[in-house]
């Protein structure tokens, strides 16, 4: 099997495994298969899961193939140099490097090689724990395992987190506390500020209409000055959407450290939900890159429209480009593309502000929106933003926020 392809079939492995982290609330069942996947996925010998304690600064093992459960400070060796660090570290050779510590070899008869250790962090950057292998059989691990590690890695942290936060839930005496925990930590995901892009202005704003919301938004710069553009609405809102959106959007940033060939990326999203959501539950999402040199945003826009797409001179109205998540196994995964004219500007909205109704029944509805956004083209997205809530509240009168609202603007500057 060449390379290419066997790379294809391991992340195919991790987006298995990924749905079935899912699928468990059991801690020791979750790190018995983060264990297997990291033994199947890197080809090694062993794997071990120290989880931190933030209360003692420590790092523990539950799970350790062939080992005891061990617990040290997480500042020490090499699993604390990945914790405090938070990077990757690659050892080729186990005893030529001073932070590693014998002590274990010689207790167990078993002798380290080489080993591949890295942070298991959640959507925050939260420690979640360390993920420690060891003994590539064909020699030290290489860029590749360290890129497949970071993917795995990744969902492993969310499935961490995940666990944890069901362990917080399950010790809480009242759901309004639960419900004001979880809304703290599905805020805190999303993006503290607007990215810095040369030539363009960038908003984005949520409100959920409960505790927790089904929508979410994000913002990934990549390494060649693009930038990636994520907007999702999970269907429903609370809790159930909250953990949908979170999985979709910590698999969107896995792929994108893999590639950033949008077919791709939203393919193996869509597979991912597909296989691990009920038949009445789907998300809208809309997928873009901005490639501010060429003022080109290529784009798939899986269920979610419409689009407004504001010029100097007209407004464009534009539906999705396929069908949502989670509908079907296979995507017409195609990108179309928008133009950036100077002073030109993308609406993103969820389907709260269309459907946003009066006291008397009426919509909202996309030309009320989108006539009032293009009256307003000139406001620098974070203000249009603010005028746009301001607007949907005044329709709405005194009525409740039936469904979560979320927006973002794309302006490019004359």
């Amino acid at each position: 099997m060449s390379g290419s392809a066997g790379q294809i079939e391991k992340l195919k492995c991790i987006l298995d495994i990924s749905r079935r982290l899912a699928a468990t609330t059991d801690l020791d069942e979750l790190l018995s298969m983060i264990i297997d996947a990291a033994r199947q996925v890197l080809d090694c010998e062993r794997a071990t899961i120290f989880l931190y304690d933030p209360d003692r600064h420590e790092l523990f093992s539950r799970v350790a193939t062939g080992a005891e459960s061990i617990r040290f400070p997480a500042d020490r060796g090499i699993a604390g140099a990945a914790a405090t660090g938070r990077t990757v570290v690659n050892v080729p050779d186990a005893y030529a490097d001073q932070r590693f510590n014998p002590q274990i070899d010689h207790e167990t008869g078993f002798r380290t090689r080489n080993l591949l250790t890295l942070p298991l962090e959640n959507l925050d950057g939260d420690l979640m724990g360390v993920l420690q292998t060891l003994n590539k059989p064909a020699g030290p691990f290489d860029q590749t395992d360290e890129d497949l590690a970071c993917v795995l890695g990744a969902q492993a942290g969310v499935a961490l987190h995940r666990w944890r936060l069901l362990e917080e839930f399950a010790a809480k005496q009242r759901m309004a506390r639960d419900l004001e925990l979880a809304r703290t930590i599905q805020q805190a995901q999303f993006p503290e500020e607007a990215p810095a892009v040369p030539g363009y202005e960038i908003a984005g704003w949520n409100r959920p209409a409960d505790e927790t919301g089904g929508d979410c938004y994000d913002f990934v710069p990549l390494p060649d000055g693009r930038l990636a553009i994520f907007l999702a609405d999970a269907t429903g809102h609370g809790i159930a959407a909250a953990l949908i959106i979170a999985q979709c959007r910590a698999l969107l940033r896995a792929m994108l450290s893999v590639t950033t060939d949008l077919p791709t990326v939203v393919s193996a999203v869509n597979r991912l939900l597909t296989d691990n959501l009920t038949a009445e539950r789907f998300v809208t999402a809309f997928f873009g890159i901005l490639d501010p040199a060429r003022h080109r945003l290529e784009y798939i826009a899986a269920g979610q429209g419409p689009l407004l797409f504001i010029s100097p001179h007209d407004l464009r109205i534009l539906p999705a480009s396929t069908f949502p998540l989670a509908i079907c196994d296979a995507l017409d995964c195609q990108p179309a593309a928008f133009e950036f004219a100077p002073a030109s500007t993308l609406l993103l909205l969820t389907d709260g502000f269309y459907e946003a109704a009066s006291p008397a029944g009426e919509l909202c509805g996309e030309q009320r929106i989108g006539d009032f956004a293009r009256a307003n083209r000139d406001l620098p997205p974070a203000r249009l933003i603010d005028e746009l809530r301001d607007l949907v509240d005044a329709f709405v009168a005194a009525g409740p926020q039936r469904d979560d609202l979320t927006a973002v603007i794309v302006r490019r500057l004359t």
